[in-house]
């Protein structure tokens, strides 16, 4: 991929990771309404256009289009399902629907992930805690909003949190079948960000041991530079 492919693709990776987030709460809003809404729609539409422009500004930088979009099926068949779930009847009462929009969710939820592949170094652990910890606000919200059991953002929170770190306490647990589904989102998001989380750290550690090793090679390759050197000034002088 040359360089201006590179930018193009670094470009959208943010404006795709967020209307990649925002299909979640159009899967819900869908399901609570019991009817397609305007804002659902629009929230797959535009995550829709959002990969498409992403794929569309990136493969025309390069000499083979073809082979890029190749490569990123994963895209076309979010686009795609985007399309569906925005032209589908409602959820409830059609479980071609329901399934349809569930299956486009956990491939969202994949694609996320691996959108955020290039986080995972020592550099990059202060934007991967901060999206840690703004999914988990996200998902308090969401518990907050869709369990009647929470009365509080607060208990929303530590419902997100226990569920995410796949803990259950059960002092707070998901009773609605809406709360029910969003609880298996938060435990697959949030293990999947609390985990690129740790594979940061990890990195973190491995960089610094490794730095260390580069750098000891590279005094030792000085001083044999630096004793060559002094061998051939002594060769020079013994010449003369």
């Amino acid at each position: 991929m040359n360089t201006a492919a590179s930018r193009a693709e670094v470009r959208w990776r943010w404006p795709v990771l967020a209307a990649l987030l925002a299909t979640i709460p159009a899967f819900y809003i869908e399901l609570l309404e019991q009817l397609p809404t305007p804002l659902a729609t629009g929230l797959y539409l535009t995550a829709a256009a959002a990969l498409a422009g992403a794929l569309w500004q990136t493969a025309r930088h390069l000499d083979h289009p073809s082979q890029h979009l190749r490569r990123n099926g994963l895209d076309i068949a979010l686009i795609v399902g985007f399309v569906l779930a925005a032209l589908l009847p409602a959820s409830v009462g059609s479980p071609l629907s329901l399934g349809l929009r569930l299956a486009v969710a956990l491939l969202s939820l994949v694609r996320m992930v691996w959108s955020l592949r290039p986080w995972i170094t020592r550099g990059g652990l202060a934007y991967l805690l901060i999206l840690a910890l703004a999914v988990l606000c996200f998902c308090g919200v969401g518990f907050w909003v869709l369990e009647p059991s929470v009365k509080s953002l607060g208990d929303g929170l530590w419902l997100a949190f226990t569920t995410a770190a796949t803990v259950g306490y059960g002092d707070v647990v998901p009773t609605t079948p809406a709360a029910k589904i969003f609880a298996v989102f938060v435990v697959l998001l949030g293990y999947a960000v609390l985990s690129l989380v740790t594979a940061a750290i990890a990195a973190m550690w491995v960089e610094t041991a490794e730095r260390r090793i580069e750098h000891e090679i590279l005094r030792d390759l000085h001083r044999q530079v630096r004793a060559l050197r002094e061998e051939i000034a002594a060769m020079r002088r013994e010449r003369r």
